[in-house]
């Protein structure tokens, strides 16, 4: 497949401070990359520089063949970008936010009308044209502000953590937009925190921490690399925590875990069903009492633990990613 952005050896500093150490991406046309980290990782500091926002002091990039450091203006007609905050003007209308971007880019009257009327339409905001996005919902203005960055028919898009603050309802509504966005061709570089939108919607996700590549690959692949499924039982009350921990370490990988408080222990398995009937028939032969259990896969969090050593961010309040720019820098 033919890669419509490339990164190769990004490197990026703020005197003695390293952000970005060796950044490699590709990302094949047509797919979406999903581009984690805990923050401060440069997950923006990526996006900043492939949208031509910041300049590296190392590294290439390039988008659908254009050398981004070379010739940024016309790398800027080939991407759409839609950042943490929706970026519109809450004084105009739907309709004047759309079709002044669509003049900015250079289109007719006529041609930035019809194409403002068609967006609206694609992201089901045609009833809320006349209003000033001011008085749009955060979803609405989410959808408003990605509408912006399809105006000029970009080959690739960057969403910069798109579903920050949605609600759950507003949040499967986006993926909706960025499922039919690939379906018609569109490549997209996705970061976000919200790892089960990873999983959902990046054919490959890159895993950058402080500033370097720590895993790449697909949802699947990545959480096969950090082991087996996991075995969890939950004991009666008052049994003993200690013989089932015997019992499931003759039958598991590693050591086995008990949470403190709870009455769960588990492990990690290889086959998970048929090591689950061998653990409840040697937990009974040594009389150890299971009200439950379950077998699970590890999960993308279970992912990014292991290889960051941090939970990824409560996805009920997500901090923002000031990143890891120095504050004077910032200023």
């Amino acid at each position: 497949m033919s890669l419509a952005v490339e990164v190769s050896d990004l490197s990026m500093s703020y005197g003695k401070i390293r952000v970005l150490d060796g950044i490699d991406l590709e990302i094949p046309a047509g797919t979406v990359m999903g581009l984690l980290g805990p923050n401060g990782a440069g997950k923006t500091t990526t996006v900043r520089i492939v949208t031509t926002l910041l300049s590296p002091s190392a590294g290439t990039v390039r988008v659908a063949g254009v050398d981004v450091l070379r010739d940024p203006a016309g790398a800027r007609r080939l991407i759409g970008l839609s950042g943490q905050y929706a970026a519109v003007d809450a004084n105009l209308t739907g309709f004047e936010n759309l079709r002044m971007v669509a003049r900015l880019y250079g289109m007719s009257g006529k041609r930035a009308t019809a194409r403002a009327e068609e967006l609206l339409g694609a992201f089901g905001l045609e009833h809320a044209a006349a209003r000033r996005a001011g008085t749009y919902s955060g979803g609405m203005a989410r959808r408003l502000d990605l509408a912006g960055a399809l105006v000029a028919r970009p080959p690739v898009v960057v969403l910069d953590e798109p579903t920050t603050g949605l609600d759950p309802r507003g949040r499967l509504d986006m993926w909706q937009v960025i499922g039919d966005l690939v379906d018609d061709g569109t490549t997209v570089l996705l970061t976000t925190q919200y790892l089960e939108e990873a999983d959902q919607l990046a054919d490959r996700i890159t895993v950058i921490d402080r500033g370097r590549v720590i895993a790449r690959g697909s949802a699947d692949e990545l959480k096969t690399s950090i082991g087996g499924d996991r075995l969890t039982v939950t004991l009666a009350a008052g049994q003993a925590t200690a013989l089932a921990k015997s019992v499931l370490a003759q039958i598991g990988l590693g050591e086995p875990n008990h949470e403190s408080g709870t009455d769960q222990v588990s492990i990690v398995v290889g086959e998970g069903s048929r090591t689950m009937v061998e653990a409840l028939r040697r937990l009974d032969d040594a009389g150890v009492c299971v009200v439950d259990a379950e077998v699970a896969r590890p999960s993308l969090d279970d992912v990014f633990l292991s290889l960051t050593g941090t939970a990824p961010a409560a996805e009920a309040a997500p901090a923002p990613e000031t990143d890891d720019v120095p504050e004077e820098i910032l200023s």
